[in-house]
């Protein structure tokens, strides 16, 4: 079985400085992704522009094809080493995974990546060995469906120090902390917030170092395929519906016109939810199709939703939000935690009801509050697939 990876990552400035140190790059490849983290020598400007080219060479490199080895060859000759401290310029991690299971990490000078495997942290096997004249640790090993792979920078270890703690976190108590809080069903963003919010705790708001967190979850490849709008020719109708059926996974379909014309090609009956949301037209049911609710209304909450929970996943607010039980609260918990490839089927009959010029400007641009859906979704990593009629 093909598995897919749940990526996320978030960082906290040192205090007082406006631009970061570290940085991640995330870079979807045919056969899988490649997650980069660099940390560059200090803080600020500098360090910002340090870690920032590092990430970029790698990941440009290794998405072209390059070996690690030559990958890594490069970096170490391009950035040259501090004269004071003697130490290099930025430090780096480079996990790649590939769909049918496989981890290949590469590490220069850094945290160790933490993988939790059934709320148990697993010891990596590395070997060691010189590139340029610097000592690169390397390993080859498996994931599987649930595994959580933790990148982390320097900040992370050294949260607390000289203050909630003498010595700060180390390797070993960032460990026991994903092994604490890890959750089968736990999205990544949500343990990457719960571990950054950890650090910031122990650095009381003020972080001595910038902080960096970059989780990959490993879950199975769930597709989702949404349907909303009549095409503009009525002879594509049952094309359309039929286009929407034949993938597997879950089917929804996002306004009335659109329910009316999946059920009568479908041969089957349209039936309203009568406990609805005050804000919100109700859900409807179709017998076959696994989510049924009014259209631009609610696409434009869907999208208010992912954002908000894309950029705070551990906010109560939000969370609070996801579970509100309304068509636009489904559909985006099931965008955010239950889908890795979306297809989006989109109509491009105009209905006159959204011409009336008395109604909310919002209401006359359904297409493009979906293809914003569809920008948010891809930022986030997920497969969007758009075909229109």
């Amino acid at each position: 079985m093909s598995v897919y990876y749940d990526v996320t990552s978030k960082s906290l400035n040192k205090k007082n400085e406006e631009l970061c140190g570290d940085k991640v790059e995330v870079v979807n490849v045919e056969d899988g992704v490649i997650v980069v983290l660099s940390d560059g020598l200090g803080s600020g400007v500098k360090a910002n522009i340090l870690a920032t080219l590092t990430s970029k060479i790698i990941a440009t490199m290794v998405k072209s094809g390059a070996t690690l080895e030559d990958t890594v060859d490069t970096i170490i000759h391009t950035l040259p080493v501090c004269k004071v401290r003697h130490v290099a310029y930025s430090t780096f991690s480079i996990l790649k995974l590939t769909t049918d299971g496989k981890a290949y990490l590469t590490e220069f000078d850094c945290p160790g990546c933490i993988h939790v495997h059934d709320g148990v942290a697993y010891p990596i096997e590395y070997t060691e060995r010189e590139v340029g004249g610097k000592t690169i640790k390397e390993a080859v090993f498996d994931v599987e469906v649930g595994d959580v792979l933790t990148l982390i920078s320097d900040g992370v270890m050294y949260a607390g120090i000289g203050a909630v703690l003498n010595l700060g976190w180390n390797w070993e108590s960032v460990r026991d902390f994903l092994e604490d809080n890890w959750q089968e069903e736990t999205t990544s963003a949500r343990m990457t917030s719960a571990l950054l919010g950890a650090c910031e705790d122990l650095y009381m708001r003020q972080p001595g170092d910038d902080t960096t967190v970059a989780t990959v979850r490993v879950i199975p490849q769930q597709v989702v395929s949404l349907f909303s709008g009549p095409p503009r020719f009525k002879q594509d109708d049952e094309r359309a519906v039929v286009d929407f059926m034949s993938p597997e996974g879950l089917k929804i379909v996002c306004g009335g016109s659109s329910a009316n014309l999946v059920a009568r090609v479908l041969g089957r009956e349209v039936t309203t939810d009568l406990n609805f949301d005050d804000d919100l037209p109700p859900i409807a049911h179709i017998k076959g199709i696994d989510l049924v609710t009014e259209g631009v209304l609610t696409i434009r909450q869907v999208n208010v939703l992912v954002k908000n929970s894309l950029e705070n996943p551990a906010d109560p607010e939000n969370i609070k939000a996801l579970d509100a039980g309304n068509g636009a609260a489904m559909i985006a918990r099931i965008l955010l935690e239950h889908c890795t490839h979306l297809n989006m089927f989109i109509g491009k009959a105009i209905n006159p009801a959204h011409q009336n010029p008395n109604l909310p400007v919002d209401l006359s641009i359904k297409i493009r509050l979906l293809e914003e859906l569809a920008d948010t979704l891809r930022a986030a990593g997920k497969i969007v697939r758009i075909r229109y009629y």
